[in-house]
């Protein structure tokens, strides 16, 4: 997280302009999540996050994280019948602060045991939404017990509320059906990436956390989706082998 005022107000300016760039250049909605959670480890006192959004039936699904605890997390919530303080940021359209999640033991037994056996004490979730229409949730863990300053809640919500205009405006574009399926497409893709992810790890012999960090880079840098370049990895062992000697030109 950053510190000096200035080094601070710099970092949000060169923030908002990139996720603004992302949504009106290439749009890559796996992108543009992965670039939110990101942002947020960097400008919050945070350990990581994660961002869920709904498929086109409403139900919500994982479609990024700032690495592989997150991750873990995120999907245990979305497997114990639905329940934690992500999913109730999402029904509610309100932020949820769990301060230290020891309290919540009772309320949401798998998400606690889960989010201590992954080093998480300490959970913030804010709404992702354009006035009523909710779309998901951006999710914030902390490595020890607290809570967010005011304005690091106001923070959160920004960056939550910049990403939610982009993907609810893509929608209402294309009067729904024709994003509502790209978005779908995304939701589906996230398996792709994951498996490149290993692959990557695989063949550069690095954590998969790094390999995500290699993918990414290579498809900025190569003027590449995200997920095209994934699908690529999977069935073309030179692109992988590409991808993965990527690490040592930019070290």
């Amino acid at each position: 997280m950053l510190g000096q005022p200035l080094e601070r107000d710099q970092a949000l300016l060169l923030t908002f302009a990139d996720l603004a760039h992302a949504m009106v250049a290439d749009y890559d909605v796996i992108d543009l999540a992965h670039r939110l959670a990101a942002y947020c480890v960097e400008l919050l006192p945070v350990a990581a996050a994660g961002l869920l959004l709904t498929d086109e039936r409403g139900t919500l699904r994982l479609l990024a994280s700032s690495n592989e605890q997150a991750r873990l997390v995120e999907l245990v919530q979305l497997e114990a019948d639905q329940s934690g303080p992500c999913l109730e940021s999402f029904r509610t359209g309100a932020p949820v602060t769990v301060a230290d999640v020891s309290t919540c033991e009772h309320k949401w037994p798998e998400f606690v045991t889960e989010a201590r056996k992954q080093g998480f004490h300490g959970v913030y979730a804010v709404p992702m939404r354009l006035r009523e229409h909710r779309v998901g949730a951006l999710n914030m863990f902390s490595s020890a017990p607290g809570e967010l300053s005011a304005d690091d809640e106001r923070l959160a919500q920004a960056l939550a509320d910049v990403a939610s205009i982009g993907i609810v405006q893509q929608r209402a574009l294309a009067r729904s059906e024709t994003v509502v399926e790209q978005l779908q497409g995304a939701l589906n893709s996230r398996i792709t990436i994951e498996q490149a992810k290993g692959v990557v790890s695989e063949r550069a012999d690095v954590e998969v956390d790094t390999a995500f960090g290699l993918l990414r880079d290579y498809a900025r840098s190569h003027n590449m989706g995200l997920q095209r370049l994934a699908a690529t990895v999977l069935h073309d062992r030179v692109q992988a082998d590409e991808v993965a000697r990527f690490q040592a030109r930019h070290r």
